[in-house]
């Protein structure tokens, strides 16, 4: 891929035992993958198969066995502070208000908190957290922290977005309202991200792209293209491209 802002180019890892007696964790075994800037692309696969150790990788945080990343044509291998990277937990500091944990970020990067306070508030209501700027972690739904939590990995100001299942925590209804918030949040800004989720219909709802991942140690199973017009409507789950993309990515799931 020509045009790839980020590259993943033949990455391995192997953990050594962690104790006497047992084997080495392969887990990584030579995946590659590419991805487009303004891109939305996810990573699915069986549980365990090494998705979050790539993007412990990517965001420089491990170093791998072989193979290198390449953010813009730079090789950013073992780097720190190139990506912007989003766990599961939201992670939110609970003696910490709204608005102040949103621009952690900045204030790491030692942006003074008035200026930090002026880049975050048009974003607060951008995301409809606005009425809640005063409010504690304690005093939110699951949904609305996971808002604070995206938009907190948005004012980091960096490259790429990784999103490690982030709302896998989430109940049914309370996932597809997330699901097409974040929709329309990437939709208006068109950030890089990378999506790591378990759920088919989710990969394909919000995904330009799909990496289907093999169990441990992973390689790259399938590389699926979404290919439906966007924006994208809750009805769409039902069409015929829709299905025909999920059975198809289910194929290349069952078949690792």
């Amino acid at each position: 891929m020509a045009e790839a802002y980020l590259v993943v180019d033949d990455i391995f890892k192997t953990y050594p035992p962690t104790e006497k007696g047992k084997e080495k964790l392969e887990t990584l075994n030579g995946v590659s993958l590419a991805v487009k800037k303004g891109e939305f692309v996810s990573v699915i696969g069986p549980s365990g198969c090494g998705k979050s150790t790539l993007f412990n990788i990517i965001s420089g945080l491990e170093r791998p066995d072989k193979g290198c990343i390449l953010l813009d044509g730079k090789d950013i291998t073992g780097e720190k502070g190139h990506i912007s990277y989003m766990l599961q937990k939201d992670l939110l500091l609970p003696w910490r208000t709204v608005l102040d944990n949103c621009i952690l970020g900045p204030e790491l990067q030692g942006i003074p908190k008035k200026e930090a306070y002026r880049l975050a508030l048009p974003l607060l209501k951008e995301f409809n957290l606005s009425d809640f700027a005063s409010s504690y972690p304690a005093q939110l739904s699951g949904g609305m922290r996971q808002r604070v939590a995206f938009l907190r990995t948005v004012l980091a100001k960096k490259e790429l977005l990784l999103l490690d299942e982030p709302f896998g925590a989430l109940d049914a209804y309370t996932k597809s309202e997330m699901q097409d918030w974040l929709s329309g949040i990437w939709s208006k800004y068109r950030e890089t991200v990378i999506f790591i989720t378990h759920d088919v219909e989710e990969a394909i709802f919000l995904s330009d792209r799909v990496y289907v991942f093999s169990k441990r140690p992973a390689l790259v199973k399938a590389e699926i293209t979404v290919g439906l017009p966007r924006p994208r409507s809750r009805g769409e789950i039902t069409s015929t491209a829709f299905v025909k993309l999920k059975k198809e990515m289910l194929s290349a799931l069952l078949d690792v």
